[in-house]
């Protein structure tokens, strides 16, 4: 072929075939360079096309091979191989088209900068309504659930959680504020592998109505009602807050302890707390075998509620208390004195809980899915 022809093929101009071919010769002003030898074949597997394979597509595609023939060659999928002639080729003026394997690489190479530019970054509506949700305590995974119910149609506010994770966790992407990592569930300010706790606590010597014995309607979670409980404890083992989560709605009820978690205080306050619910609510309470629910016999008969038990190490069984306590430690972090906490403190918390969209829900929160098992269907 002739020079014209062979950068044409190839995608370059003649100037630069000719130097390839010829080198430069040293002058006042520029060194020596000698000619372009082709590159020796790479060899291993590779995620992406190198530049020996699509020489070898230019090749064979002027040699009149089929896609899958060139792939079983090149041991890829042919539809790698028909992806990169369609991405990568280059038009002429009379509309037909020529894969010229040096402008593809150039091309496939410019596809590819890094680092790329990130989506929250780049966007100052998205960018504040994460952090605006971020400093309200929301998980990102409810972030991003959200962003689709409030922006349907709009594909530019749509994100993944990992994006989230990214902005917060990896250095020097400054998309998201660090500091905000305080407000996610763990508080880390880096990632670190999921680990698993149990709650271990001597068994109750007293009569028990296990969770065996629990109505089956509690167990499939379809009627309102059937709530969970337990206690957290702060710091030195000194303060206590109680949690209720109602098992349908994962509608949370917290139970003011300032003073000790005796079974007095804990058969008082839950009465108490118990008291402001409606008949329709006071179906059952399961709770763990803590020696804080020993006169359980009594707050039963003064609630109108019956009382079930765990077995013994089996924290599972009331798996929907043990997930919002989880959620509480955001708010009551341990190793921290729980007993400065009013009653007032308590209820804005959980007004913010039961605002919040779970994914266990199908995105609703706890008090929209408890109005709808409340509201009688006609």
């Amino acid at each position: 072929m002739s020079s014209r022809e062979a950068c044409r093929i190839v995608g370059i101009n003649r100037r630069t075939g000719k130097r390839w071919r010829n080198g430069v010769r040293a002058t006042a002003h520029n060194k020596a360079r000698p000619p372009i030898r082709r590159p020796s074949a790479q060899t291993g597997p590779s995620r992406y096309l190198r530049q020996d394979e699509r020489v070898h597509i230019a090749d064979r595609l002027r040699e009149g091979a089929s896609v899958r023939g060139i792939a079983a060659e090149l041991g890829r999928s042919p539809s790698t191989i028909s992806r990169e002639i369609r991405r990568n080729r280059s038009h002429e003026r009379d509309g037909r088209w020529f894969y010229r394997p040096h402008a593809a690489q150039a091309r496939a190479d410019a596809r590819r900068p890094r680092p790329k530019p990130r989506k929250i970054g780049g966007n100052l509506e998205l960018r504040d309504y994460i952090q605006e949700r971020l400093g309200r305590r929301w998980s990102p995974e409810q972030i991003v659930h959200q962003l689709r119910r409030d922006f349907p149609g709009r594909p530019e506010m749509h994100v993944t959680h990992e994006t989230i994770y990214q902005a917060l966790y990896v250095q020097g992407r400054g998309e998201l504020r660090r500091e905000l990592t305080k407000a996610l569930r763990t508080g880390r300010a880096m990632r670190r592998p999921r680990r698993q706790t149990q709650q271990r606590r001597q068994r109750m010597a007293y009569p028990m109505v296990m969770i065996s014995e629990r109505p089956a309607e509690a167990a499939d979670r379809a009627v309102p009602g059937h709530w969970e409980g337990d206690l957290i404890i702060g710091k030195n083992q000194a303060s206590q807050i109680g949690t209720l989560v109602e098992r349908a709605s994962r509608y949370v009820l917290l139970v003011h302890l300032p003073a000790d978690r005796t079974a007095e205080t804990v058969r008082d306050a839950l009465a108490e707390t118990i008291q402001t619910l409606p008949t329709e609510l006071k179906r059952s309470l399961t709770w763990d075998q803590g020696s804080e629910m020993g006169l359980h016999q009594e707050f039963a008969v003064t609630a109108d509620m019956p009382v079930y038990f765990c077995d013994p190490h089996s924290p599972w069984q009331r798996g929907s208390n043990e997930n919002t306590n989880g959620l509480l430690r955001q708010y009551f972090p341990k190793g921290t004195d729980l007993s400065i906490h009013t009653r007032q403190d308590l209820n804005a918390v959980a007004a913010e809980l039961n605002s919040r969209p779970r994914k266990t829900l199908g995105w609703e929160t706890p008090a929209e899915r408890l109005t709808k098992l409340l509201t009688p269907t006609s």
